[in-house]
């Protein structure tokens, strides 16, 4: 018997069109590796399991929900790893896919873990809180739009794909929820220094209110050049544009 535990944000998906829609939206093509992030219940894996030609893991941290998924799916015994995801090591050594219906309670904290890996993962297929999902995907300008959406956008060609139903779910969300693709775009702005790159970028959105010039201040001791670009909001900015301010001020 599956048992919901609320501090680990847990609701399962029970509807299998939808559940088959999801997995129908891996790319087409052979995904040679692919880790489901939080099997839960197993909505996805026994679709996931029935995929040919596929070196298909499983990563979920609750130890009830690993023996009932042993137990259930016998085909997943060797392929889950019973862990943080958030605390886990790449599960292959070379490229893989990753697939999921986050935990919302730490989905923003999942994508950035995904940045860590960026250079292994090819796509994500992923079910997030649709406002967090909006955001992933926003252009420069629009309200939602902040940190994720330029620093995913970055690395990764977004797209978002279709609603889910509040009473897809068992208990039914209090939230909306919708499913993002996320596709390797291979650095395509050639970013050697993420760590500085993320600094600047949540810095710059930290006063979303703020021109770049005061929003920026600290990480200019001697001041912030004469730029015409430090006198507007960060959310006016493009992802090129903040490539662009990165490598003029900020990459070594």
């Amino acid at each position: 018997m599956l048992i919901l535990k609320k501090s680990l944000g847990q609701h399962f998906l029970h509807d299998e069109n939808m559940c088959r829609k999801i997995v129908a939206s891996l790319s087409a093509g052979d995904h040679v590796r692919l880790l489901e992030i939080g099997p839960g219940g197993g909505a996805l894996s026994k679709y996931l399991l029935r995929l040919e030609h596929i070196d298909y893991k499983a990563i979920e941290v609750d130890k009830e929900k690993v023996i009932y998924l042993k137990a259930t799916f016998p085909g997943m015994a060797e392929r889950l790893i019973h862990q943080d995801f958030l605390k886990s090591r790449r599960p292959f050594s070379d490229n893989f896919s990753i697939i999921g219906n986050f935990p919302y309670n730490i989905s923003s904290q999942i994508l950035f873990k995904i940045l860590e890996w960026e250079d292994a993962v090819d796509e994500v297929i992923g079910m997030f809180q649709k406002e967090v999902a909006l955001r992933v995907v926003a252009p420069a300008g629009n309200k939602t739009y902040g940190i994720l959406s330029v620093l995913i956008q970055a690395f990764f060609k977004t797209e978002y794909l279709f609603d889910v139903h509040e009473n897809c779910f068992t208990p039914p969300p209090k939230v909306k929820s919708g499913v993002i693709r996320l596709s390797n775009a291979g650095n395509p702005f050639h970013i050697e220094e993420k760590p500085a790159f993320f600094k600047m970028v949540k810095a710059a959105f930290g006063q979303r209110r703020k021109t770049l010039r005061n929003a920026l201040k600290p990480l200019f001791p001697a001041g912030v050049p004469d730029d015409p670009i430090f006198g507007k909001r960060a959310e006016q900015l493009e992802v090129r544009e903040f490539v662009d301010m990165y490598k003029r001020y900020f990459a070594s």
